[in-house]
């Protein structure tokens, strides 16, 4: 199965310029913990609730002032429409990430994958149960 098959379509992005405060309240109306970031339709990172939090809020910043390309996570981890799932699978187990935004062969962002998508649309217990118990290890702490 590819990924493309089980994949959420046309995945909500955010600017890099845009405000800590207006991706914030992206995420509220969307319902979710994170965003790709994209320029114009190339993904140049991650942005989520906790990097505003931590890397903005926490150190005193002004989300009003703060972009999101001042808090985001560059050089993300990403997959292909046309890989196995199973690889989508191991790269999130290996990067412990539970989102994984999708390119096509021409780098532009298309969609994302989640653990959600991989227990509702695979079917596969065994290949879900292995992404969810490696993506949930403990990290250890940065200090």
């Amino acid at each position: 199965m590819l990924v493309q098959e089980i994949m959420t379509r046309h995945a909500e992005c955010t600017r890099p310029n845009a405000t800590l405060h207006e991706v914030a309240e992206r995420m509220q109306q969307l319902d979710v913990g994170s965003l790709p970031v994209c320029d114009n339709d190339r993904l140049v990172g991650m942005i989520t609730d906790r990097d505003i939090t931590v890397r903005s809020v926490a150190e005193g910043h002004d989300p009003d002032q703060d972009h999101v390309s001042d808090a985001m996570t560059p050089g993300i981890t990403f997959c292909f429409e046309d890989q196995d799932v199973e690889e989508a699978a191991r790269l999130m187990n290996e990067q412990q990430i539970r989102r994984l935004p999708v390119l096509n062969r021409d780098k532009r962002m298309i969609g994302i994958v989640s653990l959600g998508d991989l227990a509702v649309q695979t079917g596969d217990e065994e290949l879900v149960g292995a992404t969810v118990e490696g993506v949930s290890e403990p990290s250890v702490p940065n200090r």
